[in-house]
């Protein structure tokens, strides 16, 4: 029975999600390391496993120990944190660990205090300008690569990048055209590079141009990760159906105002974050409103979203015509605008059969 916000996952969804990434893979010959920030569960992580996955990504080193007991080669896919070098130093004891490095001064600083072999991506800016250095800045990557080889613990895998811009995009045509640009950019480095690491991987990675790309020719390996349960933004982008979305926070209510036609719901900031998108019709919204089928949900009702959080309460908007169906102590099931991070708020998901599945 839910009593308070409960993120409900509908496993059936999410493994198809899984298996059709897998297999897009497998299609184009390419590593699949699967970025695990989203689920960040060892069970969800099994399901991989079934598959024959064994290798993910994610995105710190705390999560890469939670993950190390059952996991045994780990890219942590953000810019090395020097003072967390005893934590690097305890995984490369037990897993083959990779890290991202874009500065002298980190492989300065690891020469001098790793004690067991580190691999490591040099992270590539392939138009996202978050992080990394651009494709063209190769006096930086010859220097990286120079100081490198005098430390016989770090071994260079080879370039890494994440077209986040792809989030930006509200059409597939858009989405290709960011994906075409950021793997070019990237791959240009191997013609440069290759003759002097034969094995260098070209690592690319985000839902949105990983799920609608057919084509990843020039690329050696991907890292998606928010595909696992989809959301509202990714179906905005056009990167995922409704039907793809995995994930619904289920919602008591707790208060209605008719003359104001909104519903009070117990599921604030605290529970979805507020991550918003724009809508067409609403403007500003932090999640739809789908019909609760006791187990799961079903379509989305018209003209109901929630329009505003605070830390706990959340305000939905709710048609003049439908605010009489719904009384206090019913359960409203509201998809997300970003499942990653509105299951980095919760410490266990409830799947449509009731099971419970622990997360970090």
């Amino acid at each position: 029975m839910i009593t308070k916000p409960t993120l409900i996952l509908d496993e059936s969804v999410c493994r198809k999600n899984i298996v059709a990434m897998f297999s897009k893979a497998q299609r184009n010959d390419v590593i699949f390391r699967p970025h695990f920030k989203t689920h960040q569960s060892l069970e969800i992580g099994r399901w991989f496993k079934e598959l024959g996955v064994d290798k993910i990504t994610v995105s710190s080193l705390d999560m890469a120990e939670y993950f190390a007991p059952e996991w045994k080669d780990i890219t942590v896919a953000f810019p090395v944190n020097i003072l967390q070098i005893k934590t690097i130093n305890s995984l490369v004891a037990i897993i083959r660990l990779n890290l991202l490095i874009e500065s002298v001064e980190t492989i300065d600083f690891l020469n001098e205090n790793l004690t067991g072999e580190v691999g490591f991506f040099i992270k590539i800016d392939s138009g996202y300008h978050r992080t990394g250095l651009a494709p063209g800045e190769t006096q930086k990557i010859d220097e990286i690569l120079s100081l490198s080889r005098n430390c016989k613990l770090l071994k260079f895998r080879g370039f890494l990048a994440h077209a986040g811009h792809s989030y930006k995009c509200r059409s597939k045509e858009e989405i290709l055209e960011i994906h075409e640009n950021s793997v070019s950019a990237i791959a240009s480095l191997t013609d440069r590079y290759v003759d002097q690491f034969p094995d260098l991987i070209i690592s690319v990675g985000d839902t949105p141009t990983c799920s609608v790309a057919e084509d990843f020719s020039m690329v050696d390996e991907i890292r998606p990760g928010n595909f696992v349960f989809y959301d509202l933004v990714q179906n905005q982008i056009g990167a995922c159906d409704l039907d793809q979305i995995a994930v619904g926070l289920a919602c008591p209510i707790v208060a209605i105002h008719d003359e104001r036609n909104v519903i009070v719901i117990y599921g604030g900031g605290v529970h979805f974050s507020k991550e918003r998108l724009e809508h067409e019709n609403f403007g500003s919204i932090y999640g739809l409103v789908a019909e609760n089928k006791g187990n799961g949900w079903g379509e989305i009702i018209p003209e109901m979203y929630v329009r505003n959080l605070s830390q706990e309460h959340g305000i939905i908007a709710v048609p003049e015509s439908e605010i009489s169906n719904y009384k206090i102590g019913d359960v409203l099931m509201i998809l997300p605008v970003h499942s990653c991070m509105t299951a980095d708020l919760v410490s266990h998901y409830q799947t449509t059969s009731g099971k419970m599945i622990e997360r970090i």
